[in-house]
């Protein structure tokens, strides 16, 4: 058996040290807000972490592939895979947890965009160009946040306009019914006006149909004077 101080043992136990750290990233969020801007980037930082191991277990399944150095007992070669594996099965039910779908085919975190699978970009490649691509696609996750930033500032500003405009038809429709109420209470007045002159005209006739009776009074009795005085 290799002893515990070979390059493939130090990059198994790198990996698991970051499942320890996903495992205590996922126990946090129990303290975030259910939703918001830091609950996002907390979520996507643990995906980021998903995607670099395993990109690192990749790598360890790619080593065991071409092995340097003493070579393994096959003893020794089916425990690695069955370690390997193991980890694989823990990832995957991590990244399912994220809903992180296209994890096993290893697409891109952000996109169903067309890119070369992990195992293909680590075909050949020693410990320290692990780690060169592992910061290559740490770039790539950048990147594709960065364009997703820009899609939700966008979609922000679109936001701002629709209630911008919503704001607008608030205060018109404000004026109009400010307007209606104005003119309701003018033409009360109005209203109230005509009923005062309608009063008034009522009173009015009442007063002359009084007088021409009065009149109409004297008129009687003077002719009747007369008819007496000269009969």
């Amino acid at each position: 058996m290799a002893s515990s101080s070979d390059s493939w043992i130090k990059e198994y136990n790198e990996a698991v040290k970051m499942v320890d750290d996903i495992n205590a990233m996922i126990s946090e969020r129990s303290s975030l807000p259910v939703s918001g801007p830091e609950t996002q980037r907390h979520a996507s930082a643990i995906r980021r972490k998903i995607t670099i191991l395993g990109t690192r277990l990749d790598g360890l399944q790619s080593l065991l592939s071409r092995p340097t150095g003493k070579p393994l007992t096959e003893k020794e070669m089916n425990r690695r895979k069955d370690m390997v594996a193991n980890l694989r099965s823990k990832v995957n039910q991590m990244a399912s947890a994220f809903n992180m779908s296209n994890f096993a085919n290893r697409d891109s975190l952000l996109g169903p965009e067309s890119k070369p699978d992990a195992m293909s970009r680590t075909v050949g490649v020693d410990n320290s160009g692990l780690v060169g691509l592992q910061r290559q696609i740490m770039k790539e996750q950048d990147e594709d946040l960065e364009k997703l930033e820009e899609t939700i500032v966008s979609t922000k500003h679109i936001a701002l306009a629709v209630n911008e405009e919503l704001d607008l038809q608030t205060r018109l429709i404000d004026d109009l019914d400010q307007h209606v109420d104005v003119s309701d209470s003018r033409l009360r007045r109005v209203q109230k006006n005509l009923a005062v002159l309608n009063r008034r005209t009522r009173d009015s006739c009442s007063c002359m149909c009084m007088l021409l009776a009065v009149i109409g009074i004297v008129i009687l009795s003077v002719v009747i004077y007369l008819l007496i005085k000269y009969l």
